[in-house]
């Protein structure tokens, strides 16, 4: 069972690749500061621009960084059912602990669609799945009933999800139609208080980057079941949570970590450019007033 804080890494770059160093002082750092397992290659590291090799890449570095300290979910989705299983295949020579696989996207496929995918690499990979279902960025929704057909279809494969659909109702559908043992993960930093109430057990958290010690002990409060200490922690993130989007992701979350760490630059792919002034302004703001960083 994953729980807990989970960053979902930003992929540096320098000069147009990616940076190495970067990304292995990242993961000491996170770890470091209480995160409780890693995403490389999720959407907040920019897979999408990404080839193979580097995808593949940066999840063994993440590996070998890591080395066992924490658990590694590979960044493996596709909206080609081959690719994510190619994911799938490298990420578990590398050691990764689970595959995060996103709903296919662009290709807009049914429920049985969906399932028939999602079957496919269960059953041709030994690979531990977190189905990944954001329907803002995929157009595809994972609904309730195909995620409680597929975790029951294949328990052992299929363990858990990160929801970034927005509907709180659906921790509940999930945890009443499969069980308690299905890891429910927020996919929304600004929803996570609510989620967790309601039976999430931690948030693959694009804040987590900027904030990691913070993020975890928001967590642990929440599993501890001390509201008021989630409360105030949830308060002081609440602001990072919104400015994190203020411009298209990963451009705020970049320049926010080129605030707090010399040695992260704001470099981004495109199609994607570095925030606007306007984002850079919510985002100065919002370090401020969690304390990490001093007002200028």
């Amino acid at each position: 069972m994953f729980s807990g804080s989970i960053p979902a890494l930003v992929t540096p770059f320098r000069d147009g690749s990616f940076d190495e160093a970067a990304f292995r002082k990242l993961v000491d750092w996170q770890i470091e500061s209480g995160s409780s397992a890693l995403v490389p290659c999720g959407t907040t590291g920019e897979a999408s621009t990404l080839s193979n090799a580097e995808h593949h890449r940066v999840i063994e570095v993440c590996v070998e960084q890591a080395a066992g300290r924490v658990p590694v979910i590979a960044g493996c989705g596709s909206n080609d059912t081959q690719n994510a299983l190619l994911h799938m295949s490298f990420s578990k020579k590398a050691g990764a602990s689970a595959a995060l696989c996103v709903a296919p996207y662009y290709n807009r496929p049914s429920q049985q669609g969906i399932i028939a995918h999602f079957s496919y690499l269960a059953e041709n990979n030994d690979l531990p799945i977190i189905l990944y279902n954001v329907p803002g960025r995929t157009v595809t929704d994972i609904m309730p009933e195909t995620v409680c057909e597929l975790a029951k279809r294949y328990p052992e494969r299929i363990i858990g999800i990160k929801d970034a659909s927005g509907d709180l109702s659906r921790v509940t559908d999930h945890r009443m139609g499969i069980g308690k043992h299905f890891c429910q993960l927020s996919g929304d930093d600004e929803l996570a208080l609510p989620a967790n109430a309601a039976g999430s057990v931690g948030c693959i958290s694009v804040t987590a980057n900027v904030a990691p010690a913070l993020c975890a002990e928001f967590q642990q409060a929440c599993a501890d079941n001390d509201l008021v200490k989630a409360r105030e922690l949830n308060d002081r993130l609440y602001p990072l949570h919104y400015a994190m989007f203020e411009d298209a992701s990963p451009g705020p979350v970049k320049y926010a970590l080129s605030r707090v760490h010399s040695w992260l630059l704001p470099d981004i792919r495109l199609p994607m450019v570095e925030c606007n002034d306007a984002a850079r302004a919510a985002v100065d703001a919002a370090l401020v007033h969690a304390g990490l960083v001093e007002a200028a």
